[in-house]
């Protein structure tokens, strides 16, 4: 325990003595206000780190983390979650909305395996968010099993919450003016890439990785998909 908390303050003193001083202007700069583009809602699992995936720098991404990147249904549960939506949609003025899924996910193996969280009460009742996920697999996909029914899931469960952030009022009223953009990524953490849901083809593809390409409105959610 000692060793782990002497890592931490040890990488603490490595970014006060080298990586704050060669970018205190930045620094100083945020400290008077954020201005972010993107919203990720992204899994709480340890080997996801949103600004390491897109190399973005600290004030370009408003992250909101959770088991499962669950977005409650607005009026469900009326939390962290549904804040952090209206606070960076209403607020914050955000042009994006990623939902960023993950391989290997324990909240979608949960999903599968209930009895795994039978101890774990609010596990087993936040995961509910996702039942339609489960569902809507289970039933267009009754041949899959193991590794291809788990990836079927996680993809589902990304496009099922990006259904429940279309009821949060913000977002509704962003997306009507064509000012708010929704998207939804699964990083494969074993090789590094991400694909995405395209709406012009109906499945997830990989993004692209070359010089110079970007995110385009195809790899996008419509608003009607």
């Amino acid at each position: 325990m000692k060793e782990t908390m002497d890592r931490l303050l040890a990488g603490y003193a490595k970014f006060r003595q080298e990586v704050f001083p060669a970018q205190r202007e930045k620094y100083m700069h945020l400290g008077k206000g954020q201005n972010p583009h993107t919203l990720f809602i992204t899994c709480a699992d340890s080997r996801v780190v949103p600004n390491l995936i897109t190399q973005t720098e600290p004030g370009e991404i408003f992250t909101c983390r959770n088991v499962g990147n669950i977005v409650p249904t607005f009026g469900e549960i009326m939390g962290g979650v549904s804040s952090a939506i209206e606070y960076a949609v209403a607020a914050l003025g955000i042009e994006h909305i990623v939902v960023l899924g993950h391989s290997d996910c324990g909240a979608m193996k949960a999903l599968l395996f209930p009895e795994d969280v039978v101890g774990m009460k609010a596990v087993a009742t936040w995961l509910q968010q996702s039942q339609a996920a489960l569902q809507i697999v289970r039933e267009n996909h009754p041949e899959l099993r193991d590794k291809e029914l788990l990836e079927a899931l996680t993809e589902e469960n990304v496009l099922v919450q990006l259904e429940h952030l279309r009821t949060h009022p913000a977002v509704a009223a962003k997306l009507r003016r064509q000012e708010l953009t929704l998207h939804a990524w699964v990083y494969e953490i074993s090789d590094g890439t991400v694909r995405a849901f395209d709406g012009e083809v109906g499945r997830f593809v990989q993004l692209p990785t070359g010089a110079g390409q970007t995110l385009n409105e195809e790899t996008a959610v419509p608003a009607g998909v």
